[in-house]
């Protein structure tokens, strides 16, 4: 039983600190319920690709869904963003020193934009502020111009 915890410590303490990022965006799976602009959207988060890919499945009330896709690269993470604008940016975190903080993800490059002045997301920085509490603040640019818009998570009573 001994050997049996020191080799889960051992292998804990093998992990990175964008492994262990990772691993606090993991546990997000499951249902969250949000509202936006009086608009009902639920979330739901998948672990896939055994294990490597964390899904996001953004489900509003009435629109389109959108998917987002985690994945660790080396010592940053990613989230790719299959966006109902019909593109699609990929975000990248700067080297995590620390997988306690919120994850600030910046536009990497994106695919599917057909002109520079079409609306697409610049930026998400995901907070988790406990267990049942998860905040995404997205930054977009259209137009030249740029904006924010905040979600607010709780995570759905099963």
């Amino acid at each position: 039983m001994i050997a049996l915890v020191a080799i889960t410590a051992s292998a804990a303490a093998d992990k990175t600190k964008s492994e262990e990022a990772f691993d606090r965006l993991v546990s997000l799976k499951g249902e969250w319920e949000g509202q936006h602009d009086g608009v009902k959207i639920h979330v739901i988060y998948t672990l896939t690709a055994n294990g490597s890919a964390l899904m996001e499945q953004f489900r509003p009330e009435s629109g389109p869904v959108m998917i987002t896709i985690f994945t660790v690269d080396g010592d940053h993470l990613i989230a790719t963003h299959y966006c109902s604008a019909k593109n699609q940016p990929q975000m990248v975190t700067s080297a995590i020193t620390d997988a306690q903080k919120p994850l600030a993800f910046s536009l990497a490059r994106i695919t599917g934009l057909k002109s520079p002045d079409d609306w697409h997301n610049t930026g998400l920085t995901v907070t988790q502020e406990d267990n049942d509490h998860l905040t995404q603040e997205w930054t977009y640019q259209s137009k030249g111009k740029t904006g924010k818009t905040v979600f607010r998570y709780a995570r759905a009573q099963q």
